[in-house]
């Protein structure tokens, strides 16, 4: 229940952290996704109706008529709302060619999906059945321009992205500290004397005396 209270406000905080041609394209990916629910199609088929042949119509939405191509809209929105919420959130990590050419990327691969989707229309039952575009498919066109737009000013802005996150590394230790180290692993510790040196051994036969102290 914590969670659920305090997702409107971390979307609120996501919405004010973000740079107006972020605002944008979220805007836009927002609007493309309340598209979906809308009229795209009209359904007109022959029936008989009091005993009049008459043909009914029926609005359908891209949910009612969900292909390839109302799948591929919602993953395009649905990225771009992530990406945006990620960065508004400071979250660290690099795309190919940048944030802005990512999001006009996903803009215009949108618009030319629905341009294709305007004239391959969605089979429907019953026999006679013809389909025409509704006011929803064209609004759906104008948010995938609006997010293909939005995406140019954030290519134009160059803001700079969060930096990545760095991985703690030990700490390194000094060159001479590692020389000493070896060395003392093969060497071995240096004599430590205490008190007093130890008496020189006495000469050996053969060997010449030293000379008696002269005072």
């Amino acid at each position: 229940m914590t969670g659920a209270r305090g997702l409107p406000a971390r979307l609120r905080t996501a919405w004010s952290a973000l740079d107006p041609e972020q605002r944008v394209a979220g805007a836009a990916a927002l609007a493309l996704l309340a598209c979906t629910v809308l009229p795209w199609y009209q359904k007109s088929a022959p029936a008989n109706v009091g005993g009049r042949p008459e043909n009914v119509s029926d609005n359908l939405s891209a949910l009612q008529v969900f292909s390839f191509v109302e799948a591929a809209v919602l993953v395009v929105a649905g990225a771009v709302l992530a990406l945006l919420l990620a960065r508004a959130e400071r979250r660290g990590f690099h795309l190919p060619g940048g944030d802005g050419t990512v999001v006009l990327g996903a803009g215009l691969w949108t618009v030319l999906l629905l341009l294709w989707r305007m004239f391959d229309k969605p089979d429907v039952e019953g026999a006679g059945a013809t389909t025409s575009l509704q006011w929803g498919i064209f609004l759906a066109l104008a948010a995938a321009g609006a997010l293909a737009s939005g995406g140019a000013r954030m290519r134009a802005a160059h803001r700079p992205e969060p930096p990545l996150p760095v991985a703690d590394e030990p700490p390194r230790r000094r060159p001479d500290a590692a020389r000493h180290e070896r060395a003392t692993e093969v060497v071995g510790e240096p004599p430590f004397w205490r008190g007093e040196p130890p008496p020189a051994p006495p000469a050996g036969r053969g060997e010449p005396r030293p000379p008696d102290r002269l005072f």
